[in-house]
């Protein structure tokens, strides 16, 4: 019998030449570089794999964090609304911050209200007369302007970060956002039938209309360029601020108008502050995946009861030290983080005005949604280019 044949000689494979580690940590620093530019921060996935757990916040009371209330002012129609100190030097300047106070709805009475006035909605919502909406806009629109057929421009807000530009009929750009049809310009009049434009934002350089941004919580931000003499009006609830409505609609006034930074001012009106607002771990993810400095917005805040602070007996448990504290829940600080994002498209420090005012601690300045579990009207915060 033959031998048995030798098995084929094994293929060799080329070794693979080893990655220099100095050249690997150079590039991975170029990536840092660019990630810090874009106000991002990449994971290095340095923590092994399973349940993550949240790093410690500061524990925080929500007294600690109560923004001061607003200073309002009264209209000679009985309109109470909220003006920005710093800009009532500019008198081409139409601006304010609408309350619940001065107006013809009645349906979002508080209780024990039923003698006082009635209240401006702002909203077209489901409870309120479309006609008494109306007339609360005109008496808004003569509050601000002191014409109350002042025309006014709205939107379909979204929680995106779609921006509209409303110019003449002529120069209507259509471009910028989606789900617009006709014209934008909704005067205070307007028919049932008239078509809307969905966004979050709105700019223009055009005089004698009034921009607004609707809110029952949400944070509303208004820009005005004091050279170019161009407006914007920006609603900002946690999921626009965490898509930059504000820093893209500064960066679109830019592109657009021809504003530089340091020639813009900024307001941001009343929202539910920090000491409300709790939040889930979702919504920490989501700034986190955005911005470097996202835990500086976010405080572990332990809620108060007035019945466990005088009856603490009744909360007796065998946790040390025995009576265990309600929390702590995750808060964040949507005002901030829209102050950072004007900081960082270039602003000064010193152009920001901060209005005050949490909607949800001062249910009878403002209408509050989820103060009212989802039940109620709307303020409108506007800004315009007097003619």
């Amino acid at each position: 019998m033959p031998p048995p044949s030798p098995p084929p000689p094994r293929s060799r494979r080329k070794p693979q030449p080893t990655a220099d580690p100095q050249q690997v940590s150079s590039n991975l620093d170029q990536v840092d570089s660019l990630f810090r530019r874009a106000g991002l921060q990449r994971s290095r996935r340095e923590k092994p794999a399973g349940v993550a757990r949240r790093a410690r916040f500061q524990d925080k009371m929500p007294e600690e964090l109560r923004p001061a209330p607003p200073r309002t002012v009264v209209a000679p129609n009985g309109v109470e609304w909220i003006p920005v100190p710093a800009w009532q030097s500019l008198p081409w300047l139409w601006h304010g911050f609408a309350t619940r106070r001065g107006g013809l709805t009645t349906c979002y009475a508080r209780e024990g209200s039923a003698g006082e006035l009635g209240e401006l909605n702002l909203g077209f919502t489901p409870d309120d007369d479309r006609a008494n909406v109306l007339q609360n806009r005109r008496l808004l629109a003569e509050a601000i302007t002191g014409n109350p057929d002042t025309p006014l421009a709205t939107l379909r807000q979204i929680h995106s970060s779609v921006l509209v530009i409303e110019s003449t009929a002529h120069e209507r750009t259509a471009g910028l956002q989606t789900g617009c049809s006709g014209d934008l310009q909704i005067p205070t009049s307007q028919p049932a039938s008239s078509p809307v434009c969905k966004g979050d934002g709105i700019l223009t350089g055009r005089p004698g209309i009034l921009l607004g941004i609707q809110t029952a919580d949400c944070t509303p931000v208004l820009v005005a360029d004091r050279r170019r003499k161009v407006v914007a009006a920006f609603h900002a609830g946690w999921r626009g601020t965490v898509r930059r409505i504000v820093q893209n609609g500064i960066g679109r006034m830019r592109l657009e108008f021809g504003c530089r930074p340091e020639d813009l001012i900024a307001a941001i009106g009343p929202g539910i502050g920090p000491c409300c607002y709790a939040v889930g771990e979702e919504v920490l993810s989501e700034f986190e995946s955005q911005f470097a400095y996202a835990r500086e917005l976010f405080h572990e805040v332990y809620d108060t009861d007035p019945v466990r602070t005088k009856y603490p007996m009744l909360f007796l448990t065998q946790r040390a030290p025995g009576h265990s504290p309600i929390g702590p829940a995750l808060h964040l600080d949507v005002a901030e983080a829209n102050r950072r994002q004007l900081l960082d498209a270039g602003l000064r420090p010193a152009a920001i005005q901060m209005t005050g005012g949490c909607t949800n601690c001062h249910r009878d300045l403002f209408f509050s949604h989820r103060g009212s579990q989802g039940r109620a009207g709307r303020m409108l915060n506007v800004v315009g280019i007097a003619p």
